[in-house]
């Protein structure tokens, strides 16, 4: 029953569930070893991947919501949930990465001493095996879906692959040489760089929820394809923003006064069919505004007051 469920989710859903899934098996052998062990930088991870599982959890209703159709309350949607996650979920990998520096830095000033080094190296290569394989499928999701929370999930991921890598190095070199700050030092590189690759996913987060443009190059395909329609006299006020799901595009058309609604109509469905192909893999709302005259400059006054 388990499976038919898996089976019958979105590509989105299945990706939260796998990542759960091992993020849940990596947070127990961590944690276990790092508590064992005393080590860091071992500790640091697992408590990343606690925070891993926890966020792929709540990324898992976001998408969820996020699929719902349109209903009264919410007649766009709820597209920008996505958002959301993705800003709490950078808002979560920042705070675990200050917490992992304050964790280096304590060890450091009472000198922590790291046992078992043995098992953790073996955890350690076992979490980047696995990370890896986990990696390049959610760059697959994210690559065939266009999802931000897979994207940022993905992005989550590989810095873990980082760090992991990085936890793996620290662990070795105490073995070496017997240092055990380098353990606390390797800690608090790796929750800098936690810190930093937070940063992306909040900004891109942020500005989904401040409705921001599409970018650069869509809105200028947008633009030809709308100024190449020969029926078309002119075209302005062309604004576009997203909610991670939806793509929404608004422009006003400029068509000869005595054309009959019913060519407008066929104009405007050629115009939206040829955006909508721009990416297939979001869903569009595409809004045309039919004028008989271009009043972009009384529209810019009347918003400007000066009318």
């Amino acid at each position: 029953m388990i499976l038919n469920m898996f089976n019958f989710m979105s590509p989105q859903k299945k990706a939260t569930v796998v990542s759960t899934s091992v993020a849940a098996v990596l947070t127990v052998v961590k944690l276990v070893l790092g508590v064992m062990s005393g080590s860091v930088a071992v500790l640091a991870s697992a408590i990343d991947s606690l925070l891993d599982m926890s966020i792929s959890v709540f990324n898992f209703y976001a998408i969820k919501k996020s699929e719902e159709n349109p209903d009264e309350a919410y007649q766009y949607g709820k597209g920008k949930i996505q958002a959301i996650a993705a800003v709490i979920e950078g808002t979560v990998i920042t705070v675990s990465g200050i917490y992992i520096i304050y964790q280096g830095f304590n060890k450091l000033i009472n000198d922590g001493t790291v046992s078992l080094l043995t098992p953790s190296i073996i955890a350690m290569v076992f979490s980047i095996v696995v990370t890896y394989f986990l990696v390049k499928y959610l760059l697959r999701v994210a690559k065939d879906t266009d999802n931000i929370v897979i994207k940022a999930d993905a992005l989550h991921y590989q810095t873990d692959l980082w760090s992991n890598g990085a936890v793996l190095v620290a662990l070795v070199l105490v073995s070496i040489t017997g240092y055990d700050s380098i353990d606390a030092l390797f800690g608090i590189g790796i929750g800098i760089y936690i810190i930093y690759s937070a940063y992306e996913i909040i900004v891109e987060g942020v500005e989904i929820l401040l409705d921001r443009a599409l970018d650069g190059e869509q809105v200028a395909k947008i633009g030809e394809i709308i100024s190449s329609n020969s029926k078309a006299t002119s075209y302005h006020w062309l604004k576009t923003r997203t909610d991670g799901t939806t793509n929404f595009v608004e422009f006003h058309l400029v068509l000869r006064p005595d054309m009959l609604l019913g060519e407008a109509h066929d104009i405007s469905d050629d115009m939206e069919a040829k955006i909508m192909a721009l990416d297939s893999k979001k869903r569009w709302l595409i809004t045309p505004h039919y004028d008989p005259y271009d009043d972009e400059h009384n529209n810019e006054a009347a918003l400007n007051g000066t009318r």
